[in-house]
């Protein structure tokens, strides 16, 4: 499956929701057959969130 295929589906999703959260979408292009691989792949995944949870925690202020 290309990216494209998801990224229609949440741009719908986005069009058509009616609360004011939000729809997130992340891509990560290097993974999977051919990508990058290694013990620090896991850290960074889990930085990307607990980033995300402190700006929205800091925007709710």
């Amino acid at each position: 499956m290309q990216y494209y295929e998801p990224a229609k589906y949440v741009a719908r999703l986005r069009r058509l929701k009616t609360d004011s959260n939000p729809l997130l979408f992340h891509i990560n292009l290097e993974a999977g057959h051919g990508g990058q691989s290694g013990r620090f792949e896991r850290l960074k995944e889990t930085a990307l969130v607990q980033a995300f949870f402190i700006e929205l925690a800091d925007s709710a202020r």
